[in-house]
């Protein structure tokens, strides 16, 4: 259960720390879930399905073969088993064919995989179990009845459930579409995030920095994080600091976004200037969240759709942390993942790890398993500091140390969180 706290609006001195809990239950509360469209299938893959796909036709839509061989009457061939059964072959069927065909008793008909049957036929006889002439066959073994068919309706009766509300639609779901006729399916499109960099000391990284800059790290960091997360990606980049121009900015992504993330938004004299210059957007609560590192923080529901607007640290170590923990689960929530949370297990500390206390740690981890026993193991990665980007990129997992622990002993046990899988 998510903890819930009231959202207060006290003077940054007076601001008491939120937990983590309640500010991510806060910033949940305001996922949007984009109206569903509906899309050729070959768009489909990756979305969720935003209706019960019913079948109206049956798959198969006939008896068909299932291998290659030689319809026939399943009593014809019973005693196959103790002595040869020689039955004439009055013609051939291929896939595909829509030429009616009738086999008459102690009659057998070539057949290849997927063609129709014979009307009185009620097995196929493989090749492997004959001789292959064409002309009259000797059958080595006996078949049941509906051995070696593909019944019509044996994959899905007329009525069924093809796809249902809420699957991820992914190749296989793309065939069973196409296999029951539908062209187009109804889907939940993925939220579209807009990205921005705050920030006058930030060039693009196709410049040189001069002394006093640096390269803007964030916009491609989030944009890859956000699609990682499913989300529909626009980065817009650097945006000075010009209070004017900044609002601009803000005002129209929200006319294009389901969320939009402000890089830079938060902390400090910046943090202050940025929250001024959207102020009059909608409310924006600048929070100080008992989390590091990323404590600092601002979330509101600007303009007129109320778009979920995320005030972040400049830090990139700091914005990506703040990203995993309560962005990633509000884009997920708004695709309409029943889960919107990465998977997290148990593991033991392979190195002691300190922590600040009253405030929830994320920390670097590389996760282990051991092969003997299976037990998970975690190496802490770059915990002498925040900035530490590379420590993230080694990194498979956060290491999440609770609110009252100041340090662990290596040997102790851990709740780790997995970051996305390496390839």
């Amino acid at each position: 259960m998510i903890e819930r706290e009231p959202i207060t609006a006290e003077a940054p001195e007076e601001r008491p720390l939120r937990s983590v809990g309640a500010q991510l239950s806060h910033t949940l509360d305001a996922a949007v879930r984009p109206r569903p469209v509906r899309v050729a299938i070959s768009e489909a893959q990756g979305l969720l399905c935003a209706e019960e796909v019913v079948a109206e036709h049956a798959l198969p839509g006939f008896d068909q073969a299932a291998v290659d061989g030689y319809a026939i009457r399943s009593v014809d061939v019973r005693t196959a088993g103790e002595e040869p059964v020689q039955l004439p072959v009055v013609g051939e069927i291929p896939a595909g064919s829509r030429q009616p065909r009738r086999l008459q008793p102690g009659q057998a008909v070539r057949v290849a995989t997927g063609a129709p049957l014979p009307t009185l036929a009620d097995a196929v006889v493989p090749t492997a179990f004959t001789d292959g002439h064409h002309a009259k066959v000797t059958v080595h073994r006996a078949v049941p009845s509906a051995g070696y068919v593909r019944r019509t309706g044996e994959d899905v009766q007329i009525g069924d459930v093809a796809v249902r509300q809420g699957d991820t639609i992914g190749s296989a779901q793309v065939g069973l579409l196409a296999a029951v006729g539908r062209s187009k399916v109804l889907v939940y499109p993925r939220p579209r995030v807009s990205i921005i960099s705050v920030g006058d000391e930030l060039v693009d990284i196709d410049r040189t920095p001069s002394v006093g800059q640096v390269y803007d790290v964030n916009s491609y960091a989030l944009a890859a994080a956000a699609r990682d997360a499913g989300a529909e990606v626009s980065r817009v980049g650097i945006v000075p600091l010009d209070p004017k121009r900044l609002r601009e900015t803000v005002e129209g992504r929200l006319l294009m976004s389901e969320v939009v993330v402000v890089a830079g938004g938060a902390g400090g004299a910046l943090g202050e200037e940025v929250h001024a210059a959207l102020s009059d957007l909608g409310q924006i609560d600048m929070a100080r969240v008992a989390m590091h590192p990323g404590s600092a923080q601002g979330f509101g529901r600007l303009g007129p759709d109320s778009v979920p607007t995320f005030l972040i640290p400049a830090n990139p170590m700091s914005a990506l942390v703040v990203f995993e923990v309560l962005i990633r689960p509000l884009i997920r929530a708004a695709r309409g993942t029943r889960n919107p949370h990465r998977r997290t297990v148990e593991a033991k500390l392979l190195s002691p790890v300190t922590s600040t206390k009253g405030r929830k740690g994320f920390l670097r981890g590389q996760l282990l398993r051991d092969e003997n026993n299976g037990e998970y193991l975690v190496q802490p990665l770059g915990t002498s500091g925040a900035h530490l980007l590379a420590s993230l990129a080694e990194a498979n997992c956060l290491i999440n140390v609770e609110e009252d622990v100041v340090e662990l002993a290596a040997g102790e046990q851990v709740k780790v969180t997995f970051l996305a899988q390496r390839a």
